[in-house]
C-alpha cells in the first residue's frame, strides 16, 4: 500500500527522513481493526517524529500519522479513529495510562491507504461531518476541548486568551471557546493572522506579546517560550494558563515569584480520551461548528504540507487524502 513514512531521523533537517513509497498492508490481529483511510491531518507530532522525538531508530520505518477517518473494512462503518492507545488491561483515563502511545509512535500511524488500531479505538462518524472534517478532531481538535472544558474553570462570559492563534490546537480553541460563549481574545504574529483570528472567531486580536485591555481568566498555551511570559502576565491574580505543547521551546523562564505571589495554576494538558472524542462530535453537530481546513492534498504532495506546518504558513488544518 502508499504510505509517508520516516526511515531516518534527522533533528536538524527532519523532511530529509520522509520518503513516499510502497508498505506492507496491515496484518489481521485479535482485537484490532482495519480502516481505510479517507482522510489524515497533518500535526506538529509529524514533525517531531521525524526529529526522532518520542521515537528511536530501531521502531523504523514508521508510518506516519495521527488522525484519520475512513471506513471499518470489517463493519463497512464510516468511523474516526481515536489515536491514543492504551496499554492492554488499562481502564479509565487513557491520557494518564504510563504505557499509552499516539498511533506512528509505537505503531504504524494513519498517513497511508490502511490503518489498523484497537478495535476500541474506533467510534462513528456523525454523517454530518465530511471525512476532511472529522480527520482534524482526533488530536489537534480533542486536546482544544479537553483543554478548555475538561482541564480549565471556565465558564460561558469568562475571558480566556489563545496564543499563537493559527496553529491546529490555537484556532481549535478559538472555535469551541467562541461556540460556548466565552470571551475569546487570540495572539498572532501578523496582521494577516491576527485578522484570521477574528474570521475563526476571536472577539479581539492583538500582536504577540501585546499588553491587554485586562486580564484574563484563563490562557491556552501551545507556544511555550515565545509566549511564556506573557501568558502568565495576562492573567488575573488566580487564573489559569492550560498548556498542552511548546512548539517554541520547553524551557521559558519559569517566574515562579509571579506563579506564587498571583497564585496562578499552571495545568497540563494531554490529548484526551475516547469518550470526550464523542462529546467534542456531539458539540459539533449540536452548534454547526466545523474545523477550518486550511488546504487539502493528495498523499504524494504530504512534504508541501509538512514544510507549511513546519514554517506556520497557516491557519487551521492541512488534510491529507491517501
Amino acid at each position: 500500500m502508499r504510505a509517508a513514512y520516516a526511515s531516518a531521523l534527522n533533528p536538524e533537517s527532519p523532511l530529509d527522513g520522509l520518503v513516499l513509497g510502497e508498505r506492507p498492508e496491515p496484518e489481521e490481529r485479535q482485537g484490532w481493526t482495519t480502516v481505510r483511510v479517507k482522510a489524515a491531518s497533518l500535526n506538529h507530532h509529524d514533525l517531531w517524529t521525524l526529529r526522532g522525538v518520542g521515537i528511536s531508530g530501531d521502531r523504523l520505518p514508521m508510518i506516519l500519522g495521527c488522525d484519520a477517518a475512513g471506513v471499518d473494512t470489517a463493519t463497512g462503518d464510516e468511523v474516526v479513529v481515536h489515536s491514543v492507545i492504551s496499554a492492554d488491561g488499562w481502564s479509565g483515563d487513557e491520557t494518564l495510562d504510563p504505557g499509552r502511545s499516539l498511533l506512528s509512535e509505537k505503531h504504524q500511524g494513519t498517513m497511508a491507504e490502511l490503518v489498523t488500531v484497537p478495535s476500541r479505538n474506533v467510534l462513528l462518524k456523525p454523517a454530518e461531518l465530511s471525512f476532511a472534517e472529522a480527520a482534524c478532531l482526533p488530536t489537534a481538535w480533542l486536546t482544544a476541548y479537553r483543554m478548555l472544558f475538561v482541564n480549565s474553570h471556565l465558564r460561558p462570559g469568562n475571558t480566556v486568551l489563545v496564543q499563537g492563534a493559527s496553529g491546529g490546537v490555537a484556532s481549535a480553541c478559538i472555535g469551541l471557546a467562541r461556540a460556548a460563549g466565552l470571551r475569546v481574545w487570540a495572539t498572532a504574529r501578523t496582521e494577516v493572522k491576527q485578522a484570521a483570528a477574528l474570521e475563526l472567531g476571536a472577539h479581539e486580536s492583538f500582536a504577540s506579546g501585546a499588553r491587554l485591555p485586562e486580564r484574563v481568566d484563563a490562557v491556552m498555551e501551545t507556544v511555550g517560550a515565545a509566549t511564556w511570559s506573557h501568558s502568565l502576565k495576562s492573567l488575573r491574580p488566580g487564573g489559569q494558563v492550560v498548556i498542552s505543547g511548546a512548539t517554541s521551546g520547553a524551557v521559558p523562564p519559569a517566574e515562579l515569584n509571579r506563579i506564587f505571589f498571583l497564585q496562578l495554576q499552571v495545568i497540563g494538558s494531554t490529548m484526551g480520551t475516547k469518550a470526550e472524542l464523542a462529546d467534542l462530535m456531539s458539540f459539533l453537530r449540536a452548534t454547526g461548528l466545523r474545523p477550518r481546513i486550511d488546504r487539502t492534498l493528495p498523499l504524494d504532495r504530504i512534504a508541501e504540507g509538512l514544510t507549511a506546518m513546519e514554517s506556520g504558513s497557516l491557519i487551521g488544518k492541512i488534510v491529507i487524502e491517501p
